[in-house]
């Protein structure tokens, strides 16, 4: 009874809050599908009126009521710098709206909302009548920081962090029972079509078909391929493009860091990028199908779990860096030489070089693998465990679990 409970407590978006409010009257939300835009705008901002634009251009009131484009259209005319109006689905609506925008210019309180990102800049960008209307804000899985406070009454530890991870996918939230790792497993086992036809809605809202060298791209960057050379071998060893030219993929990488599937860092000091999966829970749903065919093939819950083992460790350090980029306004970027698991950087220098190791314990001899990685380093170093009490390194700054669930209510942290 205590986690059906616990997991009905709402993880609020604080940090989102935060950024909503220093907007003006008019915003335009956008993101991925399944990111909780809707949530977010019905249940943490005011509003008086609500439409959700259907694809084919009828729309649902707040009541439920269904509407032609006509009627809704002198509904809206109407209310129009009378009433806070939210309208999600924005981009189904047709050109001659967002004319009508454009003609009677910015007055009252609009809210619009579009599970969307390619194409809401799009509509932004230049030559299109919303141009300068909307300021955009873009919705993406919920801050780390916020999991961490809404998790940390209810688990500890190891398990607050690890579920933090994964939990920052708001479609994973509701349902959740811990540990994480058998949780995860059972949903990916029971949800392993739904998922799929969630990737085809994103390209769908987009207007972009799923294609294979789409598939064949996040594939690959689930398997660890994460340079644009190993990412167009992968696509030619599969006979997915022609030639093996990465050059070819460039145009595809590109709309799939813009859609927000994909995130693109740079790597420190050379002309190269790598490429990762903004969420984890996809990350694991494209292992899983390239390595072992679990969406067509019989794997067992078991099977899955020692996976999501196999993988944790790689997000929990995604988790990690991204949680120190947001709260010190600092930028990842890689660090290839040595490789380091975080490197944050500020006017172009590395500020911040830090290693996670997400064990019980540490040996004398990884101990001291780590400090020759980071001794040519003169600036601000790190190590991330789980529980910090035996393990002292000199001149290396040992963090743990606390210290995140502390540095996640701190206006002003330092490290």
């Amino acid at each position: 009874m205590f986690l059906i409970i616990m997991f009905m407590v709402i993880i609020k978006r604080i940090q989102d809050e935060r950024k909503f409010s220093k907007f003006g009257d008019w915003v335009y939300i956008c993101g991925r599908r399944k990111t909780g835009k809707t949530f977010f705008v019905k249940n943490f901002t005011k509003w008086d009126e609500y439409f959700f634009v259907r694809k084919d251009r009828t729309v649902f009131d707040k009541e439920g009521n269904h509407l032609g484009y006509e009627t809704f259209f002198e509904l809206f005319k109407r209310d129009l710098g009378k009433k806070r109006i939210i309208i999600d689905e924005f981009h189904r609506l047709p050109p001659a709206f967002f004319d009508y925008l454009h003609y009677s210019g910015k007055k009252g309180k609009l809210i619009v909302v579009s599970s969307t990102l390619w194409l809401s800049k799009k509509l932004l960008g230049k030559g299109s009548p919303l141009l300068g209307l909307f300021p955009l804000m873009i919705f993406g899985l919920i801050d780390e920081r916020d999991v961490i406070k809404a998790l940390k009454s209810h688990v500890r530890e190891k398990e607050l962090i690890e579920a933090s991870v994964y939990l920052r996918e708001p479609i994973l939230a509701p349902p959740y029972r811990k540990p994480i790792r058998k949780y995860l497993a059972e949903y990916l086992e029971n949800n392993k079509l739904a998922i799929k036809e969630l990737i085809g809605e994103i390209f769908s809202e987009e207007e972009r078909k799923l294609s294979q060298v789409y598939e064949g791209i996040l594939r690959a960057v689930a398997s660890n391929k994460t340079v644009s050379t190993e990412i167009s071998s992968f696509l030619y060893s599969k006979r997915l493009i022609p030639k093996d030219n990465p050059g070819l993929i460039q145009n595809y990488l590109n709309v799939l860091v813009k859609i927000g599937l994909l995130r693109k860092l740079e790597v420190y000091k050379k002309k190269k990028f790598r490429y990762e999966h903004v969420s984890p829970l996809l990350d694991l749903h494209f292992y899983l199908d390239e390595k072992y065919n679990y969406i067509e093939g019989e794997i067992s819950n078991k099977f899955i779990e020692k996976v999501v083992k196999e993988k944790i460790g790689f997000h929990v350090e995604k988790f990690f860096r991204e949680f120190l980029s947001k709260l010190l306004g600092m930028k990842c970027a890689v660090l290839e030489e040595p490789e380091v698991d975080i490197a944050l950087i500020e006017f172009k220098k590395i500020k911040i070089l830090g290693e996670v190791k997400w064990k019980d314990s540490l040996t004398k001899k990884e101990i001291e693998k780590i400090r020759e990685k980071l001794n040519f380093f003169d600036g601000k170093k790190i190590i991330i465990v789980p529980n910090k009490r035996t393990i002292k390194i000199e001149g290396i700054n040992v963090m743990d679990v606390s210290d995140f669930v502390k540095l996640a209510s701190i206006k002003n942290p330092k490290i």
